[in-house]
């Protein structure tokens, strides 16, 4: 063995501690917050004025959970509801509208078919912020305002992000399926719904999952739209929470837990589609 192999053993195992002891704090600061929202949320108020905030809830309480399902302090429960309803539309709306598009600008021919697919992407160039106050006029004008279809419409329709991804999908299956299905007879809807769509199932997982996330994490639009408790969604009813009980913390970080719980859910059920999406956006 030669005196360079001998140092190359001798240094890969400190390589590989120095790798882990990087991994290991990274996780710890990502899952810090979360694990001490959990605990926080498990403590009564007296035990967090009492002990340290870094240990362990004993005995377990749901106290602050019951709290916030029993409507005394809003009407959580319901802010589920509608948020549930909210996401689930706007994915299935989304998925089926931006479907659509992509196949239209990566299959077929018309005239100004690329200049109107770039002039369309150019609009992620705009900062959502800016459509905020049009959107909300608009809205407005519709009588939709404090209503569920004032929290959902703005979002129904295929989103520039979600069409490009689509697009570039559907252009890397082959030709020769196509080609293939028009000479049997099969026409734009059957070769979407037979071919594109059963080769484009992480595609669209991907795209399902992120518009989840995003959705269920939005914030901005639901607090300008509505107002009072009634189409209140999670964000704004823990947004809520944190005016109402700035001093008790531990209310805050149940309603907190609850919020971060179904996408914690969705993580540990989609998983490898999750992995596999983190490769498809980032290298498409």
């Amino acid at each position: 063995m030669t005196s360079a192999n001998i140092t190359a053993n001798r240094v890969r195992p400190l390589t590989l501690v120095g790798i882990y002891a990087v991994l290991v704090t990274g996780a710890l600061l990502v899952l810090g917050p979360f694990i001490l929202s959990v605990m926080t949320s498990l403590k009564t108020p007296q035990q967090l004025a009492t002990e340290s905030k870094l240990a362990l809830p004993w005995p377990l309480t749901l106290e602050n959970f019951e709290r916030l399902f029993s409507g005394e302090i809003v009407d959580f429960s319901r802010s589920i509801l509608v948020t549930a309803g909210y996401v689930g539309i706007v994915i299935v709306c989304q998925l089926v509208f931006s479907i659509l598009a992509a196949y239209a600008f990566a299959r077929l021919n018309f005239p100004g078919r690329d200049a109107l697919f770039w002039v369309y992407l150019s609009t992620l160039m705009v900062p959502a912020v800016v459509t905020i106050i049009p959107l909300y006029l608009m809205v407005s004008e519709l009588g939709l305002r404090n209503t569920f279809w004032g929290l959902v419409l703005p979002y129904l329709f295929g989103s520039p992000y979600a069409i490009f991804l689509l697009r570039e999908y559907f252009r890397g299956i082959p030709q020769e399926l196509v080609d293939a299905a028009r000479i049997d007879g099969a026409g734009n809807w059957l070769i979407l719904i037979r071919i594109i769509l059963p080769l484009s199932r992480p595609i669209i997982a991907t795209l399902g999952i992120i518009t989840a996330v995003t959705h269920w994490n939005n914030f901005m639009w639901p607090l300008i739209i509505t107002s009072g408790p009634e189409w209140s969604v999670i964000t704004t009813s823990t947004a809520s929470v944190q005016t109402q009980f700035n001093g008790n913390w531990t209310i805050v970080m149940a309603a907190t837990t609850l919020a971060l719980l179904p996408l914690i859910l969705l993580f540990v059920a989609f998983n490898k589609q999750i992995v596999s999406s983190i490769a498809i956006t980032s290298f498409r």
